[in-house]
């Protein structure tokens, strides 16, 4: 607006000069004499104030008809010139037109068009890389995948649209089944955009499944890096991936490198019982009973589990049962009514053949809480207090009925897993089991029903072996029973 005004004003300057000087000129100007050639020209002022002006217009145009003239030879000889440059933005704009009318057909799912948008707009942008881009999309949505290919490889050559044309033929190997090609294509495209939250996210998943677990735990370090994961959640996975690698080392007879990673495991997650109980192994080799003892009490604290039970058993495995007993009170001190720590009690209890104390710790928990867990503990209980045979059984009967109980379950499908494991086989999403009730109707194999259905069903052998049909009935119940427990 002030830089208009200053033109404005600068323009009423110059004709206010220009009226003042001629004025000035006429009044005490006395004119021109020219003589040229024998010719002799002489010119009032006024004559001569003209005569300047037409001058000055001759050579403005003159000026300007010559650089038209050369703007054409440069024009006509491929050099960059305004007349160029004027068309240039013309088709420039053209092309962007028919670029924006390409991409909304390929949102509203008109991929043809969008494709013949594409070819137009790749032949009229400057870059025309655009237009390959939007036809490899639109190739994408038409199925035509060999065409998307070759036009994604066509990108490759550009360094703007490397890393998305590296994206395209990832995908597309994917789609093939490739995943040894897609991972590589991964790593090329998180190399050179290392920050993008997608890519690594897939390269993350494609090395879960190929379980490389030390290539997972570097692309979680560049995740954290670049802080494109949570940060809870980076410490998790990096603390499950370290579990992986624990019990991947620990097969193959690496108990160095088993340690070092369950002890990184149980450090990123200290209350993720597969965690702890592997870190437990290693404190327990390592001969620092004390840590591990302080690691699953730190745990069950937070959510018992079978499993840490079994590894703090693990501690002292030359105890006596007595001994036992009262080295598990310490354990479910914190929550003695929890319906895990009620049924560790009386397992605990019947090993030591204490079966009063036994019924006293399973309580009311078969009327609360049935599971098939609860009601095989009291068909121990009944059997060690000497119960009648009939008794036993129907407590069997209901285990086999019963709800399993908690099982690894995954949050995404409901699939339902007797042991934990990194990856779910339906869904294939990494870190989707959760500790919990399964769903009615899912079947899982209940380990410790199984384990104590031979003691069970052994001392009912041994009691009914002189009764007629006893044998026969109970070994049909035991057959059911484990089948479907």
């Amino acid at each position: 607006m002030l830089w208009s005004l200053i033109l404005v004003l600068v323009f009423v300057a110059i004709i206010v000069a220009l009226a003042y000087g001629s004025e000035w000129i006429l009044a005490n100007g006395e004119g021109i004499y020219v003589e040229f050639a024998g010719q002799t020209l002489d010119l009032d002022p006024l004559r001569t104030l003209i005569f300047a002006v037409l001058v000055v217009v001759a050579i403005y145009i003159a000026v300007r008809l010559l650089g038209m003239l050369l703007g054409s030879i440069a024009f006509f000889l491929g050099r960059n010139t305004a007349l160029s440059r004027f068309l240039n933005r013309r088709r420039e704009r053209r092309g962007n037109r028919i670029l924006s009318e390409g991409m909304l057909a390929l949102a509203s799912g008109d991929s043809k068009l969008a494709m013949r948008k594409a070819l137009l707009a790749e032949k009229k942008l400057s870059q025309p890389e655009i237009g390959k881009l939007l036809a490899a999309q639109a190739a994408e949505q038409m199925g035509d995948k060999d065409l998307a290919k070759e036009a994604y490889k066509d990108l490759l050559t550009n360094d703007k649209t490397r890393f998305l044309a590296i994206r395209g033929l990832m995908k597309h190997k994917q789609g093939e089944g490739d995943e040894a090609t897609a991972l590589q294509l991964a790593k090329k495209a998180l190399d050179i955009n290392p920050s993008h939250d997608e890519t690594s996210t897939q390269l993350f998943l494609m090395q879960a499944h190929e379980g490389d677990w030390s290539g997972a735990r570097k692309t979680l370090g560049i995740k954290r890096r670049y802080r494109t994961a949570p940060k809870d959640m980076a410490t998790r996975r990096d603390g499950l991936l370290a579990l992986c690698q624990a019990i991947e080392f620990r097969k193959a007879g690496n108990l160095e490198e088993a340690r070092k990673a369950a002890m990184d495991a149980l450090k990123e997650v200290p209350n993720f019982a597969p965690a702890v109980v592997e870190g437990a192994k290693a404190l327990i080799e390592s001969k620092n009973k004390g840590k591990a003892a302080s690691a699953i009490r730190s745990a069950w604290a937070s959510e018992p589990h079978p499993s840490l039970a079994a590894a703090y058993a693990e501690i002292e495995p030359d105890e006596t049962p007595a001994q036992r007993v009262k080295r598990f009170a310490d354990l479910v001190r914190r929550d003695t009514d929890h319906p895990e720590a009620r049924m560790l009690m009386a397992e605990v209890n019947i090993a030591a053949e204490d079966f009063p104390a036994a019924r006293r710790a399973l309580g009311d928990l078969t009327e609360k809480d049935p599971t098939a867990r609860a009601m095989t503990l009291m068909a121990a209980i009944e059997r060690g207090e000497g119960s009648d045979d009939s008794t036993v059984k129907a407590w069997l009967a209901k285990a086999v009925t019963a709800p399993r109980g908690p099982a690894w379950v995954c949050e995404t499908e409901g699939a339902v897993y007797a042991e934990w494991q990194p990856i779910c086989d339906v869904c294939g999403g990494f870190d989707t089991l959760t500790w919990k009730a399964a769903p009615a109707g899912e079947v899982m194999a209940d380990t410790s029903v199984g384990a104590m259905l031979p003691l069970i069903i052994g001392a009912l052998e041994d009691k009914s072996s002189d009764a007629e049909d006893g044998p026969e009935t109970v070994d049909s119940t035991a057959e059911e029973a484990t089948e479907k427990a």
